[in-house]
């Protein structure tokens, strides 16, 4: 799929009325939020329309967020005033955007499947943007996922295996963490219309280090 084909794709599906995945927030996103005790500066990678960016900053969070759909963009200022929090939201693609090093205390990637040729440069350059200390929470379809989407399109997920997630990716383009949580593991799914059933997710939590080399 090229450039203008994935982004079609997504500003197609963002510009439908209805919140494509809803408008509440990822079961296990909310969990994970909920432990942490401070609450300071958050990234969210393709956010998309906003759910989980607009509930962090109910949550009392700073929030950062980008996707490359202008139309996600707009969704996710909608739901935003609604709410009546405020989310400092950008377009584009993610090494043009103005963000600054490591100022964050987490990162949330919320089925964030870039392109498998952008993905490892991704998660690199999202870790540059994090402060030593702060916290990756990640949850993405994994490679197990395929025949769930097969008997159950609604569950939605990449018909790409290339862009599925494995625990060892994750473990090598994260190496500098303490892992507190990082397992693919199977799960009912029920956000908006576009997750809906049973697959195979892989669930990561990591706390930043200092590198040792």
């Amino acid at each position: 799929m090229t450039k203008n084909t994935w982004l079609q794709f997504w500003n197609e599906r963002y510009t439908k009325p209805e919140y494509a995945y809803g408008t509440a927030p990822n079961v296990f996103l909310k969990e994970q939020l909920e432990q942490l005790e401070k609450k300071g500066t958050i990234l969210f990678g393709a956010e998309g329309e906003g759910r989980n960016a607009v509930y962090a900053a109910q949550m009392g969070w700073t929030v950062s967020a980008f996707d490359i759909s202008e139309a996600g963009r707009e969704k996710a200022l909608q739901l935003a005033k609604k709410k009546e929090v405020q989310i400092d939201y950008q377009v584009g693609e993610l090494p043009d955007l103005q963000f600054e090093a490591a100022p964050f205390d987490a990162i949330a990637l919320i089925y964030a499947h870039f392109p498998p040729a952008l993905q490892s440069s991704y998660h690199r350059l999202l870790d540059t943007h994090l402060r030593i200390g702060g916290y990756i929470i990640f949850e993405a379809f994994g490679k197990n996922h395929l025949p769930y989407r097969m008997q159950n399109p609604k569950v939605g997920g990449p018909a790409d295996l290339a862009m599925l997630f494995s625990v060892e990716k994750l473990k090598s383009d994260f190496k500098n963490y303490n892992i507190h949580l990082l397992r693919e593991e199977v799960i009912v799914l029920d956000e908006g219309s576009k997750h809906i059933g049973k697959g195979s997710v892989v669930r990561f939590v990591g706390q930043k280090m200092e590198k040792t080399n």
